[in-house]
């Protein structure tokens, strides 16, 4: 019995490394993508803002949607993020500022401030792309652009993703928390 108890038990730890490391293959693959130049739009995804100031999190996805955005004068971008406890402005809002700050042009950028989670910032945003539009992208933390993707997917958006840094203080808890929304995806979609 005891040995049919320590089987199961590798058993089940076995899957679930080899499921964690599927789940990294995917998240790598999605964050190591060539990034077309010249679309039509981005959507940035919101993160926290520390009452008008971004978190490092979004903070980094503002710079890699800049450096994009600078780069690539006609793209324009859709900021998306409501605003949430503990934040004086949107998420968008602070987006749009730092966009701004940083020389993107205001009328470059179209604001989607109702979105409380990841599935809503896509819908909402797809919502405001100019009608026309083909290519797209999806700005983001690398953990992240796996299941933004799927989402986008299921939208019936063909988008790409431009991986932001993840900071370092919550690398582990990001990618776990991510394990788990991803996992709630797959069982969502059976």
């Amino acid at each position: 019995m005891r040995k049919k108890i320590t089987v199961s038990v590798l058993s089940i730890v076995g899957l679930g490394i080899l499921y964690v490391a599927f789940l990294q293959l995917k998240i790598y693959q999605h964050s190591h993508q060539e990034i077309p130049k010249n679309v039509d739009y981005v959507i940035v995804l919101g993160a926290r803002v520390k009452g008008t100031v971004p978190s490092l999190s979004l903070q980094y996805r503002i710079d890699a949607a800049a450096a994009y955005l600078l780069e690539n004068k006609k793209t324009i971008a859709i900021v998306s993020g409501g605003q949430g406890e503990g934040e004086d402005i949107s998420e968008a809002e602070a987006m749009r500022r730092e966009l701004v700050r940083k020389g993107v042009e205001e009328s470059r950028i179209i604001l989607e401030d109702q979105s409380t989670s990841t599935y809503e910032n896509i819908t909402f945003s797809k919502k405001l792309i100019p009608s026309g539009s083909k290519t797209g992208l999806i700005v983001s933390n690398d953990f992240h652009l796996y299941r933004a993707s799927m989402i986008a997917e299921r939208e019936e958006l063909q988008v790409t993703g431009i991986p932001a840094k993840t900071p370092e203080i919550v690398l582990v808890k990001s990618y776990v928390r991510e394990y788990l929304a991803i996992t709630k995806y797959y069982i969502t979609r059976i």
